[in-house]
């Protein structure tokens, strides 16, 4: 028995049981960070100690009688976004190179109620900008499919950690697709849930940043969703919901689900290889009973408001550190805080509004259908050496973040969406397949997911790096 590519659910059941200790079950996940992390660079701070201890605080609990939850005694690492007290928490830069928070963050506040136990944390891109997990602190994180290439990001030490089995579940954060472009480059899953599902680590009014669960399937993804969800007091978008939703089967019979099918998203460019593999996935819907028609939202003018807004919370958080220290960061964050502070508060309406008719537009589109479905990127995972693609299929793309627009044309619409195995290039690459449901429909989205996966079992080749 192979703990570290056993499913979350079964570990588990596992542990309560007593089948297995929780102990073993670290000792295991420890082992496995020890042999393959220095090839991948995925987890960027161990707590192995603390670990233990609190493996042993879990068995503890079994021999009780206790469950310390859904999450009872599995391994989890966050983000290296994510205050942990107690434990560095970097963000990629220098500015924070020795920083240990006092208090944890919402979301490991309640992944830990729930029974996880914190194993680490994973790297990220500076500030988490970009999809090219790398920084100036720990270097880069390499896919671990082809060591070459890069795992995408921002969440791209989470993404490779579980595809490397060296934890089962672990959390991530999505803007512009760093939850779901990691997952699709590294064949795992990733759910960027409804704006308000999960507490935000920070408070704000905008639903275009979300935290939610990695997983390297989709029942473990809704188990730790379970755990993240949930209303909180000091959230304004906080949804009044009940996280015990995402902890039942996702069973469901897909027959009759209407699904909207991709074309070319406005016409931005899309590699040969990522059209190929997602346009074969259509077969497995209509397989499924789902009746499947070409069509899309109108993205026309999101590019301009995205890109405000994004430059706008950029600015915010991180205008003062540019000023003080501007050799400490990187150049596409200097751009967004450069572009901020030529915007004028024209723009910034524009955007705004721009922002609330998608929404309005979103709800119109999903009442004629029940999913979206589209691939999570434009491209294969590329050159590790490369910070982020400029051009694709011969098309200049000016900015850092042009080339992910499949991901963050999605994230304008406040749905949710994630990222699942689709299959493999003909170079041995994984390929994600994004499933968009309508406002709100979190648990829709997962049971389409769960359906898919079933079908299709992509989410089962490992990478050959781990052997598993």
């Amino acid at each position: 028995m192979n703990l570290c590519f056993l499913s979350a659910t079964e570990l588990v059941a596992l542990m309560r049981s007593g089948q297995v200790s929780a102990r073993e079950v670290m000792h295991a996940h420890l082992a496995q960070i020890a042999q393959h992390n220095p090839a991948v660079n995925a987890v960027v701070t161990l707590v192995a100690d603390r670990a233990l201890a609190e493996a042993d605080a879990a068995d503890a609990a079994t021999a009780e009688g206790r469950s310390l939850g859904p999450l009872h005694g599995l391994p989890v690492a966050h983000k290296d976004l994510v205050d942990t007290a107690g434990i560095r928490t970097t963000r990629g830069s220098r500015f924070y190179r020795d920083h240990v928070p006092t208090a944890d963050a919402p979301i490991v506040q309640r992944l830990r109620a729930a029974g996880a136990i914190t194993i680490g944390k994973t790297n990220t891109p500076e500030f988490g900008a970009g999809s090219q997990t790398f920084n100036e602190v720990f270097g880069a994180t390499r896919n671990p499919y082809a060591l070459d290439r890069t795992c995408g990001g921002s969440s791209g030490g989470a993404a490779v950690a579980l595809a490397c089995g060296m934890v089962p579940i672990a959390d991530g954060s999505d803007t512009g697709g760093s939850l779901r472009n990691p997952a699709a480059f590294c064949n795992i899953v990733g759910f960027r849930p409804s704006p308000g599902v999960v507490p935000n680590d920070t408070t704000t009014w905008s639903p275009l940043s979300v935290s939610g669960p990695m997983a390297r399937t989709v029942a473990d993804t809704a188990l730790m969703l379970s755990a993240m969800a949930g209303p909180h007091s000091h959230h304004p978008l906080s949804l009044d919901l009940d996280p015990a939703q995402f902890a039942q089967s996702l069973a469901r019979d897909m027959a009759g689900a209407r699904i909207a099918w991709w074309g070319d998203l406005g016409g931005i460019p899309v590699e040969p290889e990522i059209r190929r593999v997602i346009n074969a996935q259509r077969a497995v819907f209509e397989s499924m009973g789902c009746t499947v028609d070409d069509a899309e939202p109108d993205f026309t003018g999101v590019d301009d408001a995205f890109l405000t807004l994004r430059h706008l919370s950029f600015h915010t958080n991180y205008k003062a550190l540019v000023a003080q220290r501007p050799e400490w960061v990187k150049a596409p964050v200097q751009w967004e805080v450069a572009e901020a502070e030529r915007l004028s508060s024209a723009d910034v309406a524009r955007a705004s509004a721009r922002q609330s008719l998608m929404f309005q537009q979103a709800a119109t589109f999903f009442e004629r259908f029940d999913y979206f479905v589209l691939p999570v990127t434009q491209v294969e995972p590329f050159d590790i050496t490369v910070p982020y693609r400029t051009e694709i299929n011969g098309i200049p793309m000016p900015t850092y973040v042009d080339w992910m627009r499949s991901t963050w044309y999605v994230s304008f619409m406040a749905c949710p969406a994630i990222s699942v195995p689709a299959g493999f290039t003909t170079d041995g690459l994984p390929v994600g397949l994004q499933i968009v449901g309508r406002p709100r429909g979190d648990l829709a989205v997962l049971q389409l997911a769960h359906a898919y996966e079933h079908a299709t079992q992509h989410g089962a080749r490992r990478p050959a790096l781990v052997h598993g």
